[in-house]
């Protein structure tokens, strides 16, 4: 039985238009949206309709709310539960200072009595399936992390991904995967691992450890067909390369990003996009630069077209060109 793969919730990447790219390609088990802010969604901000759009695929999502007052986390979470979706999922895992300060994301973490409430609140307001993404902890303390999501099972929680860091871990310090398969054994629900995947090679391996699904974050914006080519690979089937014209993807991108995001929402998310896609690219950080210098869609797009036409080979993927 193949392993679910899922897209991570990443801030201005885990859109529609990201969704639909992946999608022509296949796509993948499920797609987590970016976080969606609690406060914000309940007060109808301007922007929430395109954080909680569920297309292309609603039974494929999974809504990601970001908050720390119970009310207003039940709240959002009745609100949610009238839309067809996959699931809701709680962010207790996000570090930066700004989400952590105002005792959201990783904060939670702090106080297993306060968690243990909010989640058998969230419980009664909602029947779908009921997650939360979480690190290690402020502390690489293994006892600490077991009994806090002991705690979220016991008041209902279906299922929890991992991320193997601490809170004041960044990228640099490399994941402890082989905290996943610790925590699969010490829970009844499914675990689901996330954490610097570079590769489909990687998610074919990590798949085989003790974990219940494989999120990929950052792979899924520079590679959007890496879930295809999992599943290929898989079977045992050998990928083909030719099929991937990375011109033709940059662009359809942009086509993407502009008919499913808001204009105010281009340039930041066009930006942060191309700074993991052009890491497909002889001259990528050249071709961010250039990218970063431009202040509307169509411009970006004269810019990729002519690097293109200078580089013909780079419309090929990276492991061909290396070959």
């Amino acid at each position: 039985m193949f392993i679910p793969l899922l897209l991570a919730p990443m801030a201005e990447l885990s859109h529609r238009g990201l969704r639909e790219l992946i999608e022509i390609f296949g796509g993948c088990d499920e797609y987590f949206t970016e976080m969606i802010s609690a406060t914000a969604l309940l007060s109808g901000g301007m922007f929430e309709k395109w954080y909680i759009d569920p297309l292309p695929y609603p039974k494929k999502l999974v809504y990601q709310l970001l908050g720390s007052d119970i009310d207003v986390l039940a709240k959002a979470v009745n609100l949610l539960d009238k839309y067809d979706c996959a699931g809701i999922d709680i962010n207790m895992g996000c570090s930066a200072p700004l989400i952590t300060k105002c005792g959201a994301g990783v904060k939670l973490m702090a106080d297993i009595h306060k968690s243990g409430e909010l989640i058998r609140e969230l419980r009664r307001q909602t029947q779908k399936r009921l997650s939360v993404k979480l690190r290690i902890g402020f502390e690489d303390n293994f006892e600490y992390l077991v009994n806090f999501c002991k705690r979220l099972e016991n008041e209902g929680v279906d299922c929890i991904t991992l991320h193997p860091r601490t809170a004041k871990e960044k990228f640099k310090r490399s994941p402890r995967w082989e905290y996943v398969g610790f925590l699969r054994s010490n829970l009844t629900i499914p675990v689901i691992g996330n954490g610097d995947i570079s590769s489909a090679e990687e998610i074919l391996s990590r798949s085989k450890e003790n974990c219940d699904g494989i999120m990929v974050g950052r792979l899924g914006v520079r590679a959007p067909w890496i879930f295809c080519k999992t599943r290929q690979m898989e079977k045992n089937e050998k990928w083909d390369s030719s099929s991937i014209n990375l011109e033709e993807i940059a662009l359809i991108f942009l086509d993407l990003l502009s008919k499913y995001q808001p204009q105010e929402f281009h340039l930041s998310r066009a930006r942060l996009f191309f700074a993991y896609f052009c890491d497909n690219f002889t001259w990528g950080t050249y071709l961010k630069t250039l990218i970063n210098r431009e202040t509307s869609i169509s411009a970006i797009a004269n810019v990729l077209k002519a690097y293109f036409k200078e580089h013909p080979e780079e419309r090929k993927e990276k492991s061909i060109r290396q070959n």
